[in-house]
């Protein structure tokens, strides 16, 4: 009981610490009091002090900046790129939300811009990263078994970059980490069907395994999905459909599944097994 508590105590900790950790390391002391000062600026010199806070990594003054300059010079000639830094400023400093919204709104005013293509990009990244969150960091889990919204929304901004910029310098970016967020996508299905199975609604197991089949060729989740779905078949007594759903997995997968399924453990049992608990 002693040692339980006393493991309780340390993750408490932790879970205070670690954030403040992270917040004092994106936290930079004014190193300018004339940054107060800036009724006299030109656009240029608030560009360069928001280029040079971005350097020293201390994004919130940047933003500050950014959003000086954008307000104060909204047609300058550092007007859309203005637009664009802050976008990254903001997912710099972890503010996914609203650097979407820059991003977005970026897109929308400068359709033709040719840097737009790098607006695209940067949506993906920011949802990329989005379902990340601060305890994930210290315990990965699983990322197939997230709620895919994030990796959906994604997925959609590096497609669409790759379909209207083909040759854009972020495109052999974005088709690796689409092929990634495909593979997850089509796990996260196999893991749903697997719940199915576990409930007995064997119905919806067997059609989240035809989804697999049908939206996800070509991925690892593949074979899983054929096994669910004989299993699947089986229980409900449709016999047929049992056999062909086992005939194709042993006719493409004879060794079993190209990729072995990646193995890790989920953040709760990660927790629980911390504590030395049982579920």
């Amino acid at each position: 009981m002693r040692l339980f508590l006393i493991k309780i105590l340390i993750f408490s900790c932790l879970a205070v610490a670690l954030p403040g950790c992270e917040a004092l390391k994106n936290f930079k002391f004014n190193d300018s009091s004339s940054d107060l000062d800036n009724t006299d600026w030109d656009a240029k010199k608030f560009h360069d002090k928001a280029q040079a806070a971005m350097d020293a990594e201390n994004y919130q003054k940047a933003i500050k900046h950014y959003e000086t300059l954008e307000a104060r010079f909204p047609f300058g000639e550092y007007a859309a790129q203005t637009q664009l830094d802050i976008a990254y400023a903001y997912y710099k400093n972890d503010d996914s939300e609203s650097a979407i919204a820059a991003a977005e709104r970026f897109i929308k005013i400068h359709p033709r811009n040719p840097s737009v293509d790098y607006a695209y990009y940067l949506k993906g990244l920011v949802n990329f990263n989005k379902s990340i969150g601060f305890i994930e960091r210290f315990l990965p889990t699983d990322a197939t078994q997230r709620n895919p919204s994030n990796i959906s929304e994604a997925y959609k901004s590096f497609q669409e970059l790759v379909s209207r910029y083909p040759n854009s310098k972020y495109a052999p970016d974005a088709k690796q980490r689409m092929i990634s967020l495909r593979n997850n996508m089509a796990m996260y299905e196999v893991h749903v069907a697997r719940f199915y199975l576990k409930r007995r609604a064997y119905i919806a197991a067997a059609n989240r395994g035809s989804y697999v089949i049908k939206e996800f060729q070509r991925t690892p989740a593949v074979p899983h999905a054929l096994l669910v779905m004989q299993q699947a078949y089986t229980k409900l007594g449709l016999d047929d459909l049992a056999a062909d759903a086992k005939r194709v997995y042993e006719q493409n997968y004879p060794n079993g599944p190209l990729v072995p399924e990646h193995q890790q453990t989920t953040l709760a049992q990660k927790i629980w097994d911390f504590f030395g608990l049982d579920q």
